[in-house]
């Protein structure tokens, strides 16, 4: 072989080490935006794992317990999921802000992390059938209650979650307010139990669930904004794990899968009222 054959068959079998090494880690350019990649379900079944993304400071629905394990309605989804694949599971803790990241790095297959549908989101991440109703709420001290956020004063300013559903309705729908933006659940609390703003504004699940788990705190907003749901979401473009997923939904709407999941992980929160205002099973979605 001539030395310059001899340097491009090196070169050959070098780019074919490369792509074994890189087809091994299942990863694929999954056509999205900004070099999106993503796994398909095959590829997950034959790692074994599925990567999930989840709160890890959102109780009822996805936090750390004492004992270090997740639990949580998300969860408690999440693991049917995995059962289902038959496969392991991964939970990978996310905030707000991170989630499409974290599905566009392919640092996750799944998003589980009560992420809101929205028509802006769907053009970044590709959402699967809704398990959940949401909307809106507002939580404040019970020593001075906000029912109507016109009613703040110009000193008064609001706390949120970066990333969310409520920071871009506020921004929106009351550019006046001063925001007060965290990343993560646990400092929000802490931000409104410390008195550094007047309300928490998020969704209307969390402030509700806060409000029954601590007392002095009342929600005098349940419902702001329009009713929406929260879904499990995908990597933009990964048809084959989308398409396994609405399925698997389907089946479990059958089941009343939903239902159970809720008596499960919500009903000591919530009590038997709010069951039909926040499970989706089916043709109960709003």
């Amino acid at each position: 072989m001539k030395k310059g054959a001899k340097g491009i068959g090196i070169f050959l079998a070098a780019a074919v080490l490369a792509g074994a090494v890189f087809g091994g880690c299942g990863m694929k350019n999954g056509g999205g935006q900004d070099g999106a990649v993503y796994r398909s379900v095959e590829e997950i079944k034959e790692s074994g794992t599925i990567n999930i993304g989840v709160f890890s400071d959102k109780n009822p629905f996805g936090y750390v317990d004492e004992n270090g394990a997740y639990q949580g309605y998300d969860i408690y989804f999440g693991n049917r999921i995995a059962k289902d694949l038959g496969v392991d599971i991964n939970y990978v803790s996310t905030e707000a802000a991170s989630r499409i990241e974290y599905l566009q790095t392919g640092k996750v297959d799944l998003i589980l992390a009560n992420f809101t549908v929205t028509p802006e989101r769907a053009e970044e991440v590709d959402f699967a059938l809704p398990y959940m109703n949401v909307a809106l709420g507002v939580v404040s001290p019970d020593s001075d209650v906000i029912t109507d956020l016109a009613d703040l004063g110009s000193e008064e300013e609001v706390i949120v979650i970066s990333g969310t559903t409520a920071e871009t309705y506020l921004i929106e729908h009351y550019p006046d307010i001063a925001l007060q933006k965290y990343d993560a659940y646990a400092q929000a609390k802490t931000a409104l139990e410390n008195g550094s703003g007047a309300a928490w504004v998020n969704d209307n699940t969390e402030v509700l669930a806060y409000a029954r788990q601590n007392a002095g705190y009342t929600v005098g907003i349940p419902s702001l904004g329009e009713q929406a749901t929260i879904a499990p979401a995908v990597t933009k473009g990964n048809d084959a794990l989308l398409t396994w997923l609405n399925e698997e939904i389907t089946a479990l709407y059958g089941e009343g899968f939903f239902h159970e999941a809720y008596e499960a992980t919500l009903a000591d929160t919530y009590g038997a009222a709010f069951v039909e205002d926040l499970v989706v099973e089916g043709d109960t979605a709003r």
